[in-house]
């Protein structure tokens, strides 16, 4: 299946507007069920004012978020799939590109020391492109994650030893969570990344912040952890927007990778209430938008 290039650009394009715009059904199901459990009054009132936010947000065709973001694209090709690598990234950029001058969209991207904004959500490096395989024949899959800036200024990295065992990952993880405190917009979706090497453990922790909710880790061992930290977090009393009560979290997501013998590594990104995400899947059939 050849793949032309300004087909990537549309659904690129397309997926920019429709991740800031609807929120995927998982986290809305998530809001339920938060909003049915909390046993603070306060907390039951901002949790009722963002469920009431996304629903006039989605009426309206509206932002659900002022904040934009940082324009992530994940890519998956599939058996048989056929588009140069260059071809595949340029046409992201250029629909990255024509989402923020059409919609029109706030563009939140500048430039590291300048600070200067070329009203493009594009610039050195960004939008970041990660490219994988499956064995899905003749299947293009992107997905676009917009990540604001107040969870992904709430991101750590700490190189623990062996020694300090799995107490120190934990420990790790509910100080990062009560050091964010009310910055990241709660409810959150706490991501932890659990070995590697620095970059790959940092890479895990926001592979976990934007996965879907009600997914489990696929190693054990990380899906026993998730559930023991995501009842721990949920007991620090930090609650929506900080104010306190139950919602600390919908959830906290572990991903894992191996490690070297004399280290481990945990990493903490963080995903705000509006966990914003969209994706598209391009068959010989056409395209297929989803979540």
């Amino acid at each position: 299946m050849r793949v032309e290039p300004k087909a990537v650009e549309e659904v690129a394009r397309e997926l920019y507007v429709r991740a800031l715009k609807i929120l995927p059904p998982d986290v809305k199901e998530g809001f339920a069920r938060l909003a049915a459990t909390e046993s603070d009054a306060t907390a039951k009132r901002v949790l009722g004012t963002m469920i009431t936010n996304i629903r006039v947000a989605e009426e309206t065709e509206n932002l659900l978020c002022q904040d934009t973001g940082i324009p992530i694209y994940n890519v998956v090709i599939g058996r048989g799939v056929e588009i140069g690598g260059t071809e595949l990234k340029n046409a992201i950029r250029r629909g990255c590109e024509r989402a923020t001058r059409e919609y029109p969209l706030r563009s939140s991207v500048v430039h590291p020391i300048t600070r200067r904004n070329e009203q493009t959500s594009c610039g050195p490096g960004i939008p970041p492109i990660h490219i994988d395989f499956s064995d899905e024949p003749e299947t293009l899959v992107i997905e676009m994650v917009p990540k604001g800036s107040g969870s992904e200024n709430n991101s750590w990295l700490r190189m623990a030893i062996p020694a300090e065992g799995i107490d120190a990952i934990k420990t790790f993880v509910v100080d990062c969570v009560l050091d964010a405190g009310g910055k990241t917009c709660p409810p959150t979706i706490v991501g932890v990344g659990v070995g590697g090497t620095s970059d790959l453990c940092v890479a895990l922790a926001k592979r976990a912040a934007t996965r879907p909710l009600g997914t489990a880790c696929e190693d054990p061992e990380g899906a026993k952890l998730e559930r023991e930290l995501s009842e721990a977090v949920n007991m620090l009393g930090v609650g929506p927007q900080g104010l306190g009560g139950d919602s600390t979290a919908f959830a906290v997501h572990v991903e894992v990778a191996a490690t070297h013998i004399t280290m481990n590594p945990v990493a903490v990104n963080m995903q705000c209430h509006s966990a914003s995400r969209a994706s598209a899947a391009i068959t010989p059939a056409g395209v297929e938008y989803g979540f």
